[in-house]
């Protein structure tokens, strides 16, 4: 029987909804052997799921997700894997990502509160937003207060009456420069869920083409919303461009949601050699890095 993993889990240090070692905990009585939570722009839980992936008997890779941008395309996430979690220029850029987050937020709180206050209800308050997050701060946490108070059905209907229309815009990391941010923390990344970017296959070639010019290292050719087909493709694609594969299911620990850690939407499998790709590409890269 091949052992199995899950590479892209986030936890409540972003716009998950467990602890860091609760996660690890999951993925463990899973049956998985190795996981990563890639927590968005965020490294906060790394420590703790590293120390729960001692405790629980899984292999913990640190890494994160990075909101970035290219041409038209707005929040593109780059994956990161087998970093420095505590890399002084990691850690620098993501602190600065963060207060602006905060800023932003709390200016989403106000346009909302505007717009409940036109529609005769009560305002929010933006320290129990803060509450709700224990890292970085995310509209999920707003969408969240608005349920509680009834604003709200659930985090789609949030989302749809509130914080979309009430957005303000968000700051992303140009592709060149994090892809290079991960690279200075001895990292290797990975283009995560690719059918998210855009369904157009050729757009996506030309992108893969564009991004491997710039350094990328792997494609999440596993993801929650690809069919084996679809996996298989990715694949393809990124072997011809010398990419490695890794895959993941993005869980964010939803109640009542149907993505399950190490399965996607259910059938979603991961092979081991996911994290032995990846050990092998940082090994590439730091032998290419030696004086």
């Amino acid at each position: 029987m091949g052992k199995y993993v899950d590479l892209h889990l986030h936890s409540h240090c972003s716009d998950g909804r467990h602890a860091p070692a609760d996660v690890i905990r999951r993925a463990a009585e899973a049956g998985l052997a190795a996981a990563a939570l890639a927590d968005h722009d965020n490294v906060d839980g790394v420590d703790e799921a590293m120390a729960a992936g001692m405790s629980y008997g899984i292999e913990v890779l640190p890494a994160v997700e990075l909101s970035v941008i290219w041409e038209s395309y707005r929040d593109i996430h780059l994956l990161g894997y087998a970093i420095d979690h505590h890399h002084d220029g990691l850690t620098a850029a993501l602190r600065a990502f963060r207060d602006y987050r905060a800023g932003r937020n709390e200016r989403i709180v106000e346009r909302i509160n505007r717009k409940l206050a036109d529609e005769g209800r009560a305002p929010i308050d933006f320290a129990e937003v803060l509450a709700h997050a224990e890292g970085s701060l995310g509209r999920p946490h707003i969408a969240m207060v608005l349920v509680e108070h009834g604003h709200a059905r659930n985090h789609d209907d949030a989302f749809s009456r509130y914080l979309v229309p009430c957005n303000v815009p968000k700051r992303y990391f140009p592709i060149d420069e994090a892809i290079e941010l991960i690279h200075q923390a001895g990292g290797i990344t990975s283009l995560a869920h690719p059918p998210y970017i855009t369904d157009d296959r050729e757009q996506l070639r030309r992108m893969l083409d564009a991004f491997a010019g710039m350094g990328l290292d792997g494609l999440e050719a596993y993801n929650n919303r690809s069919t084996n087909a679809d996996i298989d493709w990715y694949i393809s694609e990124a072997r011809r461009r010398n990419l490695i594969v890794t895959g993941g299911s993005d869980y964010h620990g939803v109640e009542g949601g149907d993505i399950v850690i190490g399965g996607g939407r259910g059938n979603l499998r991961i092979p081991y050699r996911c994290v032995e790709e990846i050990r092998q590409a940082v090994a590439r890269r730091r032998g290419r890095q030696r004086p």
